[in-house]
């Protein structure tokens, strides 16, 4: 029997893609639990995933595969009755928060708040000039809530394991200088995570192999295995999450780090048991 991996990022009505293909897709790629990450009220996360219904209903008709967070845009009247409703209902963690306020706002200030309430983590995703907007700040956020955990995902969060990362460029392609914030962070703050899900994960990784060796060995206890792909297959080029296993296993220092970043750290972050 394989190892257990424990996928953090997935969505439900993900470009479309319907519960039995997302079901497929999982077991193609060996994933022993799920994390359903719904979108708010409002704009589907910009890949028509589905809201926080949808994710508790796969999760009660599938419970040994998938578990769920809650999501609600963080600037709105109802964000912590909304939150609140389906943490109560079983929610694990409150995300993606993939929105279009600042960093260090009190919009976030109200997410982190919350989840420190319930023992929960937050998971955002960081876009220059889209979403979770001035990266930079977000250290203030980081030790105004020492006690909420946080993950990062996404590009510009992955770009900045580079310390001349240049905002505007999303997917760089250059060998990376060491120091970048997103190193710094999952270093200096036991709250930060990092999710290596998606395209950007996967390019963090790929860039600069020699780097990612040591990002993966650094960061060992800090970093989490997510797929976001929106694809049918769960396998071959088009399958961003198999190809983050893939290059996980190759450049990870060795099996029990490999095991920590598949599983043991999302097990214990999420308290997930087998």
């Amino acid at each position: 029997m394989s190892d257990p991996v424990i996928d953090i990022h997935q969505h439900t009505d993900y470009s479309g893609r319907s519960n039995a293909e997302l079901i497929a897709h999982q077991r193609i790629m060996g994933i022993s639990k799920t994390v359903l990450l719904p979108a708010g009220s409002r704009y589907g996360l910009a890949a028509g995933a589905g809201r926080n219904d949808s994710v508790v209903e796969l999760a009660r008709q599938h419970p040994t595969d998938f578990v769920f967070f809650a999501n609600e845009l963080p600037d709105l009247p109802q964000t912590r009755a909304v939150l609140e409703k389906y943490l109560q209902l079983g929610a694990i963690g409150i995300g993606e928060q993939k929105f279009a306020v600042e960093a260090d706002s009190k919009f976030i200030a109200l997410v982190a708040e919350i989840a420190h309430h319930y023992d929960v983590p937050v998971l955002l995703h960081f876009e220059y000039g889209t979403y979770n907007l001035g990266f930079e700040r977000f250290q203030k956020t980081l030790e105004q809530f020492p006690q909420t955990r946080f993950i990062g995902h996404a590009q510009t969060w992955w770009a900045n394991i580079d310390k001349n990362a240049d905002p505007r460029v999303l997917y760089p392609k250059t060998p990376v200088t060491p120091g970048g914030l997103t190193d710094r962070w999952l270093s200096d703050y036991p709250n930060m995570y990092g999710d290596l899900s998606a395209g950007s994960g996967l390019n963090a990784l790929l860039r600069d192999e020699e780097h990612a060796r040591g990002f993966l060995a650094r960061h060992q206890d800090k970093l989490l295995y997510g797929s976001d792909c929106s694809d049918r297959d769960g396998q071959g080029p088009k399958c961003s999450g198999s190809q983050q296993l893939t290059a996980i296993r190759r450049l990870s220092p060795d099996a029990q780090a490999t095991q920590k970043i598949l599983y043991g750290n999302a097990a214990k972050l999420l308290k997930i048991s087998r």
